[in-house]
């Protein structure tokens, strides 16, 4: 059984996204532990990159602060392995197929796998092309978590079908993101994927507050938190661990 599922056995999830190396490696991993201290039930570590295209400025401004920083998707394989070690959770990468493609898909599963890692999250991967990257990372035990975005329409029950690991629901259209408000009508999405598969789905883009959480997480099996933390990350730099472990804290707890 893949560790992923690990994360949905205690009630709603709350699954925590930050930038490798951001403010810097040392820090990362800091921020990491104090975020599974905190309650975080599954953490998706970001693997920069120059162009992350699904990202708005928050989370795109924290992939050029680890990039300036000499952070490489080595040196996250390295900063993982750590975390790994030290937590019980389990982790995700959230990259881009270039990322993958570039480093070439077998070699980053194994290195993926030898760190740790439960499964991947690639934004700007067509669900059309999954199987090629998914008949890979199934011979290193790894899940390719699939998107559904508020726009898949006919596509939810098909893309829900073949979903493993959990399924990433997209509250908004758009990049990430804090929003004060969400208009999707998330209760129809959700309700469409629970007819075809009893996979846990967790709901991100745009929460931030312990409200919206718990909202959000009445709906779904979880929810998905990002720009939020890094904004806390980009605030306070290598005094952010603290911060984060009281945010955290503060949004697990609205969810219990």
């Amino acid at each position: 059984m893949n560790k992923i599922s690990k994360a949905f056995e205690n009630g709603k999830a709350f699954i925590g996204f930050v930038t490798a190396g951001d403010p810097d490696l040392a820090t990362s991993e800091q921020i990491m532990l104090n975020m599974a201290k905190a309650g975080c039930d599954l953490i998706e570590i970001g693997i920069p990159f120059s162009d992350p295209i699904a990202e708005g400025p928050v989370i795109q401004e924290a992939n050029l602060r680890s990039l300036s920083q000499g952070t490489t998707t080595d040196k996250v394989f390295e900063l993982t392995k750590k975390v790994s070690a030290q937590v019980d959770i389990p982790l995700v990468y959230m990259t881009y197929l270039n990322v993958l493609f570039k480093y070439g898909y077998d070699r980053f599963l194994q290195n993926a796998s030898d760190a740790g890692i439960s499964g991947v999250i690639i934004p700007d991967m067509p669900f059309e092309e999954k199987d090629e990257l998914q008949s890979v990372a199934k011979n290193y035990g790894i899940e390719v978590v699939s998107l559904i975005a508020p726009t898949s329409e006919d596509r939810i029950k098909m893309i829900a079908k073949n979903a493993e690991g959990f399924i990433y629901t997209v509250s908004s259209m758009g990049v990430t993101g804090t929003r004060n408000e969400i208009k999707t009508d998330l209760n129809s999405i959700t309700s469409a994927i629970k007819e075809v598969t009893d996979m846990p789905v967790a709901i991100g883009f745009g929460i931030n507050t312990p409200e919206q959480a718990k909202k959000y997480s009445a709906i779904a099996d979880g929810v998905i938190v990002g720009s939020a933390i890094v904004k806390i990350i980009e605030q306070y730099g290598t005094n952010a661990p603290e911060k984060v472990f009281d945010y955290v804290k503060s949004m697990k707890d609205a969810i219990r």
